[in-house]
């Protein structure tokens, strides 16, 4: 593997979802761009998103409204700053997107509001049920064909420099070094400002509805050059993803359960109900309740998982209401019509993150995050639906107003990457197999439900790993499967020690050793 120099740029941006994207566009005008995503260009989890965008927009809603929702989600730790300054900013956010194109869903000439979970009136503007992938692609198609922004995909993120790392006696941002997967090269990219967008950190789990690119690269680097992060604890997940093999991250909408659906065991586990057990609303409890329940029955009994039986609707009443999940089913050999779908719960959002300010300013000069990679107060302990796409807008553009009021100063000459290792053989297969045991043991002792005791079980074996990982690390070459691993066993270490120091259970934290809520609702603040 060589090591060459990238040119210089104005602005690095790590991450090509909705947020990296944004930021790009508003900094293209003046500033010299330069987006770096380790896989294709539409590859993150931001295409992924079904549902849509919160915006106060229809006659009667009122910004305060928006505002208590996400507070009453959030469950006593989002920020009310930060909120009220996302709801606000959210109409001009999607006045812009109208602006580049989106397509969004329209009736009798005006934007279609839904309404979803945990709001109080209709403020959902979405694309059908695909709102992530389509302002994911006018965003790109915008993004090629403006001349002040260089795309660099197949680029992994390896570290962030500092100046403290170079010997500065001012410590910030410098740039980063960066992968080139194509020519197994590490380049070295220079610039006064980057922004981290790079999202969450699903795939630490071993169910998630993340694509393969959620692993956490942001939030590790951050760390690693100094940022603070914050109630990394808080991991929201989707109670039914499908289960099988051939079937990674496909969702089965909470309408199934609406429609009826029943939640049963395994015929082996005697194929019973077990939601009116769990909760009197049954399979129509909240989505933390069913998860939980899922989860209980699923180590109670030892299975892999349990189903949800919809086959006593009408075929034709399914083919109407669910025809994407009845069709994907059918590939995988499962008549919904007939069968039960077999589901288990399934990571779906990082509430946590780096530490940052309305500006998305972090602890180190010269960086900022945004996007679910960063924590800004919004979310707390819980996240409201369709309020990460705008939080993603909001502080692409705040990020950006930021830099453009701030002065260029062109970092000193930075270092080539040290690249003095040799290749193992043996490294891929290891590194794979490292992956499963994470993800794995972290499914087991840091999902849906905690104790202390699975907390340390996973902490000692967190342990174990990051020695083996640094040996890779030091001695062999960089490929993108060690840095996600390193990130995510990082990341998995933020989670655990973030989760053994809150003694409640708020949110999408909850503990059988702490059942209650303490008497002080605070964020979990880490510091490197």
């Amino acid at each position: 593997m060589n090591a060459t120099t990238a040119s210089d740029f104005d602005v690095l941006i790590v991450g090509s979802g909705l947020a990296g994207l944004s930021a790009a566009l508003h900094l293209a005008p003046t500033h010299r761009v330069a987006v770096l995503t380790k896989r294709a260009m539409a590859d993150g989890s931001s295409g992924w998103a079904q549902g849509g965008i919160a915006a106060v927009l229809a006659e009667g809603d009122t910004f305060d409204a928006h505002v208590d929702d996400t507070l009453v989600a959030g469950a006593g730790l989002s920020d009310p700053a930060a909120t009220r300054f996302v709801v606000e900013h959210a109409p001009q956010s999607i006045a812009w997107l109208r602006e580049l194109g989106v397509p969004f869903s329209e009736e009798d000439g005006h934007l279609h509001l839904t309404r979803e979970g945990g709001h109080s009136a209709r403020r959902i503007v979405h694309v059908t049920d695909a709102t992530g992938a389509a302002v994911q692609k006018t965003l790109i198609e915008h993004v090629r064909r403006t001349p002040n922004i260089t795309l660099f995909e197949h680029h992994t993120l390896v570290d962030l420099i500092t100046g403290k790392k170079r010997g500065m006696p001012l410590n910030r941002c410098l740039g980063l070094y960066a992968l080139d997967e194509e020519k197994d090269e590490v380049l070295t990219f220079r610039a006064p400002h980057t922004i981290l967008a790079t999202g969450g950190a699903g795939k630490v789990y071993l169910y998630t509805t993340n694509p393969d690119t959620a692993t956490g690269d942001g939030i590790a680097a951050a760390w690693r050059a100094g940022c603070r992060v914050s109630n990394m604890e808080f991991i929201q997940f989707h109670p039914t993803c499908l289960y099988h093999p051939h079937a990674k991250s496909f969702l089965i909408t909470e309408a199934v359960r609406g429609e009826g659906g029943r939640l049963l065991l395994p015929a082996a586990a005697g194929g019973t109900r077990f939601m009116p057990n769990h909760d009197a609303r049954a399979e129509l409890a909240p989505r933390d309740i069913v998860a939980r329940a899922i989860d209980f029955e699923m180590k109670k009994h030892g299975v892999d998982c349990v189903y949800l039986d919809i086959s006593h609707q009408p075929r034709e009443f399914l083919l109407e209401h669910f025809p994407n999940i009845h069709a994907r089913c059918l590939e995988l050999g499962i008549d919904i019509t007939r069968q039960p779908i077999p589901v288990v719960p399934a990571a779906h959002y990082t509430c946590g993150g780096i530490h940052a300010d309305l500006s998305g300013r972090t602890d180190l000069p010269g960086l900022h995050a945004i996007g679910e990679t960063a924590y800004t107060g919004l979310h707390g302990a819980n996240r409201l639906a369709s309020n990460s796409l705008v939080e993603c807008m909001v502080f692409a553009r705040a990020a950006a107003l930021d830099i453009l009021a701030t002065p260029l100063e062109q970092p000193p000459t930075l270092p080539a990457w040290d690249e003095s290792r040799v290749t193992d053989a043996d490294e891929a297969v290891v590194i794979s197999h490292n992956w499963d045991e994470l993800r794995r043991f972290m499914w087991d002792y840091v999902g849906i439900v905690r104790t202390n005791k699975r907390l340390e079980r996973a902490a000692h074996r967190i342990a174990l790993l990051q020695d083996e990982i640094h040996e890779f690390y030091a001695h062999f070459h960089v490929t993108r499967d060690l840095l996600e691993l390193r990130n995510l066993v990082q990341v998995a270490e933020l989670i655990v020690r973030s989760a053994q120091s809150r003694h409640e259970s708020r949110g999408l934290h909850y503990s059988l050793d702490y059942p209650g809520l303490a008497d002080e609702a605070r964020p979990t603040v880490l510091a490197p």
